[in-house]
């Protein structure tokens, strides 16, 4: 798959056909009726994406990428095989993605973060490798400040973190453990910013403050009581992974929530665990 311009040298019934550069008629290429987005005529040089059709025959398409070679875009996953994706760049035919150029592995719809380039052997591909564009494309953040909230796509995951490209062109790092759930690249977050560099990076979070946790967590707990007859037999000898399958909490934090409804007096303790107060 790729972009080029080629001069129109004859039409039938069926569209338009091509030269192909051979100096033979026969290697002509097809730029059928249906794939044509403006008139075309003898003579035209038209810019066209050419493609395998099913019965592996080179096709023309006016239907071309809508964004161009070592561009970025936020582009959507159409399709998955055994050999890497196929990615919408608005073009008659989803762009490949091989597995070497993926971060994670992206699913059917998902969009993410990706470039066009051309691959060794001339064809056009996909890449979610894009750091150091978005690095290029980011601006230094102006005006933001600790607490403040930003919203973008995560771009890349590594060992030590996340990092997401906001709304603002911000770059955003998010170390890991400030991650309390698995991220997938290309989902969309909202960060509270920690830390603003001199270099106009940011350094953020997506864990809530822990005073706007502990309420959040409270909540959490009162509700799975109420839908469980007004009791729970969780206590403060509760398996640390078993609270976390339930209310997605460490144990300390569920400790700390406890702690909280009992001191407002909603909830007092039991043999095996604690019940809402009548």
């Amino acid at each position: 798959m790729t972009v080029a311009e080629l001069k129109v040298v004859r039409q039938n019934e069926m569209g338009a056909f091509l030269d192909a550069g051979t100096g033979n008629t026969s290697d002509d290429i097809l730029l059928h009726k249906t794939q044509q987005t403006d008139q075309v005529s003898i003579g035209d040089v038209v810019k066209v994406f050419l493609y395998l059709d099913p019965k592996k025959r080179l096709t023309a398409s006016m239907r071309v990428p809508k964004m161009r070679e070592g561009q970025i875009a936020r582009l959507k996953i159409i399709n998955v095989t055994s050999d890497g994706a196929f990615v919408d760049v608005g073009a008659e035919r989803g762009i490949f993605m091989p597995f070497a150029e993926m971060r994670g592995r992206p699913k059917v719809g998902e969009i993410v973060w990706a470039k066009l380039y051309t691959d060794k052997s001339g064809r056009l591909a996909t890449s979610m490798k894009v750091s150091d564009e978005i690095r290029r494309a980011s601006l230094p953040a102006i005006n933001v400040k600790r607490g403040d909230k930003v919203k973008g796509a995560i771009f890349n995951i590594i060992e030590s973190g996340a990092f997401v490209f906001s709304d603002e062109r911000y770059i955003v790092f998010i170390p890991q453990k400030e991650i309390p759930r698995v991220l997938r690249v290309g989902e969309i977050v909202k960060v509270r910013i920690t830390y603003v560099r001199e270099d106009g990076r940011l350094d953020g979070s997506l864990r809530e403050l822990k005073e706007n946790a502990l309420e959040h967590d409270a909540e959490k707990i009162f509700e799975f009581m109420l839908k469980n007859g007004g009791a729970m037999d969780f206590n403060d000898k509760t398996e640390p992974e078993k609270i976390q399958a339930v209310f997605k909490i460490s144990k300390a934090a569920f400790k700390r929530a406890v702690g909280h409804l009992f001191s407002q007096r909603r909830i007092q303790k039991i043999d095996n665990g604690f019940k809402i107060n009548q």
